[in-house]
């Protein structure tokens, strides 16, 4: 054989041998792939179930529970109604009759007076207290002749005017009769009369005034009649 002959001989032979090796790595490839899947989903599967048996827990069992017992209520009981209790009226008690016959030793037709009874005590009223009277008062007095009270001037020039009227000039009079002020109580309607009427009241002499008989100041009212003749 020669040298040429021999090499497409070699050539068939290499191609060949990876054709099969092809073949046979692509079963080995697909054995796997086949054998990894199986084992994913087994796993997937038994995975949920055991997780699903561990959570789901079987139900309690049901307990029936008695029903509650309803007792009837119990009949009124009737209280017991007290009679009345008759009492029997007691027996007539007999009666005493006096006897008409008067007895041997007692007086006959003598009767023992009673002693009076005391009087009863008279209350008497107190006596109502007596107000004490009113002390009499004496005004001073200016009309007395022992005084010798001249009587007021007549101004001149209330002559020439025609000038006239009432003076009243109201003086308080001391314990001494002597008069300590004056004042003008009613005019005259002239001036000049007024003034000569507290003029001459001041210089007169009076009797005091007194209460119960004791001298004291008083006022006293004096009138001084101015009239033209």
């Amino acid at each position: 054989m020669t040298l040429s002959a021999t090499r497409p001989f070699a050539a068939g032979l290499s191609r060949n041998a990876i054709i099969a090796g092809s073949v046979v790595l692509f079963h080995i490839a697909a054995l796997w792939a086949l054998q990894a899947g199986l084992l994913r989903r087994t796993t997937e599967i038994v995975v949920p179930v055991a997780m699903l048996s561990q959570l789901i827990e079987p139900p309690a069992p049901k307990v029936d529970l008695p029903k509650p017992v309803v007792l009837p209520a119990p009949p009124p009981v009737k209280q017991p109604v007290a009679k009345p209790v008759v009492r029997p009226r007691p027996a007539p008690q007999p009666v005493a009759i006096a006897d008409p016959t008067p007895a041997p030793a007692a007086p006959i037709g003598v009767t023992t007076p009673q002693p009076p009874a005391p009087p009863a005590p008279v209350m008497e009223a107190p006596a109502a207290p007596v107000a004490p009277a009113p002390a009499k008062v004496e005004l001073p007095s200016s009309n007395a002749d022992y005084l010798q009270n001249p009587k007021p001037p007549y101004p001149p020039i209330s002559k020439r005017l025609g000038e006239q009227g009432k003076v009243i000039v109201r003086v308080l009079i001391g314990v001494d009769g002597l008069p300590q002020k004056a004042e003008l109580k009613q005019s005259s309607g002239f001036d000049r009369l007024d003034r000569v009427a507290l003029d001459t009241v001041l210089k007169w002499r009076y009797v005091p005034g007194k209460r119960g008989g004791v001298a004291e100041a008083m006022w006293f009212n004096v009138p001084i009649n101015f009239v033209l003749e």
